[in-house]
């Protein structure tokens, strides 16, 4: 598994600005090609286009940690929820490391997600830590349903679709 990178760079043209956007998409080697230099190379890399004044944004699964990220990068970190069989993976010390400007994202499969996403903020005092968002597993939970329960809940939550399942066929992988 590897982070992606989305870098944003603000360039003034004509006294507008535009934004140009892209994704640097880093794949690390099996960990058990993984050498130090290949590690340190990809730290390198993020430091020096935060340097630059790129707006660096790291997505993780939330598996690995997010300790020693440079604190200028804005990291949106997935916590698995018990419907993802994943739930195991999930690194809860890396919630001590999120900041304000990062996001945390739960992709809810059922009313059991819902709940244990609701005990889990709750426990870990996210509101107060970082933005919070809720998605849908595709095909299992109707949008409207979860909207509904942020709503009756009154969640401080940004609610999205996962775009990718919109776009390409919701079975395609890597996208």
């Amino acid at each position: 598994l590897g982070f992606v990178l989305a870098c944003f760079y603000r360039m003034p043209v004509l006294l507008a600005i535009f934004d140009f956007f892209f994704f640097l998409m880093i794949r690390r080697p099996p960990r058990s090609t993984l050498d130090r230099s290949s590690a340190a190379s990809d730290v390198y890399k993020r430091q020096q286009l935060c340097d630059e004044d790129f707006e660096v944004l790291i997505e993780t699964g939330g598996s690995l940690s997010i300790k020693d990220i440079d604190q200028r990068v804005k990291i949106i970190m997935d916590l698995k929820c018990p419907s993802s069989g994943m739930e195991k993976k999930n690194l809860y010390e890396n919630i001590n490391f999120l900041k304000p400007l990062d996001e945390l994202k739960f992709v809810i499969g059922s009313r059991e997600d819902y709940d244990w996403t609701i005990s889990t903020i709750k426990k870990y005092n996210l509101e107060n830590k970082c933005k919070i968002l809720f998605s849908v597993v595709f095909g299992k939970l109707e949008p409207v349903q979860l909207v509904n329960w942020i709503l009756e809940d009154k969640l401080n939550v940004r609610f999205q679709l996962q775009m990718h399942k919109f776009i390409w066929h919701h079975e395609t992988k890597g996208v």
